[in-house]
């Protein structure tokens, strides 16, 4: 090492203990200031886990006099990397066991956007297009909902809650404009911009990218094991060059980040590019998918030429590119090995189709059956006895000779033979007409989309 390097290390090792030395007293009189609970937004990225290990080693140092609760709230979008969320979900489960077996007033929670609000909810069942830079539905829904209702519950327990996030103005010039946005009080708490009750708390701000490598790659986990799996995910990330360095002229990782492989707002996901590249070649369906994603949302002919409220323009993706779209996804969960969409989002999706354009109540059933996936039977009232009661070679013909759809014959024997055999009962025979005319404009609609 140089004569200069050599300085600049030790200046840097000077600042990070001063940085180091700062932030420890700065959690501790916030901590000790009032008895608002805390929540840690914990990605799993190596900021979150910082801010958390921090937290963590102060409630250790406190022992039986940190009695105010902290909350660890964790989003997993149901379309994280495999291997990140695999991750994660392993740390939550290590953070929870560690805190009870010490008796921390620490507890985990992780949460998941509602399935209708989830990314294939609204993408195959709803047929929004994949989210861009002017259209990004994804993080309110997926996101920001799901944490909100979280902390609203602790927000109704306790009055307010102070937030802390990994946020540092190193990490990007867009992302520090945003932090030097805010007007720091006394306390260096800001209000939640969206959250009422909630303040804010960004106890590594000041931070370098190689000052968080650095805690990291010193000091193990509070709740046991070691840093080694968060290490690893960002060298691959990075296409295996990541350097963990005490020097601050070599770049460390602070590139990549974690996020969902089906993110359509970049065109290129040099994440997952970086994990295919260092070894983890399964991956490479899954970036094809999402690639193809990006070509659907702009094709001519996969998307309505109306919108939803009835204006010109592009509108949500046709009955048939949903359709679609699905049966690449099931084929990419094959080729990975990996549940790509859970049975409780292919039972909304069917669910969705039913009101939109399926009048036969079982395209999802089917599709999920070609690749041996089941739906929960509370999608219909019985999706079994629909699809079968009418599978005969004398609905075909009269499908041929009438020219009309066999599926659509189908569902109109269904409604008089299963749901309404009897027009005896009172109100019998307004709800056959009402399901009747349900049905048949589900069927117009399908030819509508279908239509060139």
């Amino acid at each position: 090492m140089s004569e200069h390097s050599g300085i600049v290390c030790q200046a840097g090792s000077e600042r990070t203990m001063n940085n180091i030395d700062e932030t420890k007293q700065l959690l501790r009189e916030q901590y000790e200031a009032d008895n608002r609970p805390w929540v840690v937004a914990y990605s799993g990225g190596k900021d979150s886990t910082l801010v958390l290990q921090l937290v963590m080693e102060l409630l250790l140092e406190l022992g039986p006099t940190a009695k105010k609760p902290v909350y660890v709230l964790s989003s997993d979008t149901r379309v994280e990397a495999p291997i990140v969320s695999e991750y994660v979900m392993d740390a939550m489960k290590r953070i929870e066991t560690s805190a009870r077996a010490r008796n921390l007033n620490l507890h985990t929670q992780l949460v998941f956007p509602d399935v209708e609000e989830g990314f294939w909810g609204k993408l195959i069942g709803k047929g929004y297009p994949p989210p861009s830079r002017w259209f990004r539905w994804c993080t309110s829904n997926m996101k920001i909902k799901p944490s909100r209702r979280a902390i609203d519950n602790v927000v109704a327990k306790s009055g307010s809650v102070i937030l802390l996030l990994g946020s540092r103005l190193d990490e990007s010039s867009l992302r520090a404009q945003s932090i030097q946005s805010f007007t720091n009080s006394e306390r260096s708490l800001n209000p939640h911009h969206e959250i009422p009750d909630a303040m804010v708390f960004k106890p590594i701000v000041s931070w370098s990218t190689d000052e968080v490598w650095e805690y990291l790659y010193s000091n193990p986990p509070a709740w046991g094991g070691s840093h080694d799996k968060i290490i690893q995910l960002y060298r691959q990330a990075n296409g295996g060059e990541c350097p963990v360095v005490f020097d601050l002229d070599t770049p460390s990782c602070g590139g990549s980040r974690f996020g969902c492989w089906t993110c359509t707002v970049v065109k290129q996901d040099k994440s997952m590019e970086g994990f295919i590249a260092t070894g983890e070649e399964w991956m490479k369906p899954l970036n094809t998918f999402r690639q193809n994603l990006i070509v659907y949302r702009d094709a001519d002919g996969m998307r309505s030429p109306v919108k939803r409220d009835g204006t010109p323009g592009h509108g949500p993706f046709k009955h048939e590119s949903r359709k679609r779209i699905l049966r690449e996804l099931l084929e990419t969960e094959k080729q990975v090995g990996w549940e790509l969409i859970s049975t409780e989002e292919l039972t909304a999706i069917q669910r969705i189709w039913n009101t939109e354009f399926d009048y036969t109540h079982a395209e999802v059933l089917n599709l999920a059956r070609e690749f041996g996936r089941t739906l929960t039977a509370d999608y219909l009232e019985n999706p079994e006895e629909a699809v079968k009661a009418t599978a005969s070679d004398f609905l075909e013909e009269a499908a041929l000779v009438a020219d009309v759809p066999v599926d659509l014959l189908r569902a109109v024997l269904n409604l008089t033979k299963n749901k309404w055999s009897s027009l005896e009962i009172y109100g019998a025979k307004t709800g056959l007409e009402k399901d009747l005319e349900k049905t048949l404009i589900l069927a117009a609609r399908q030819v509508e989309q279908t239509a060139p």
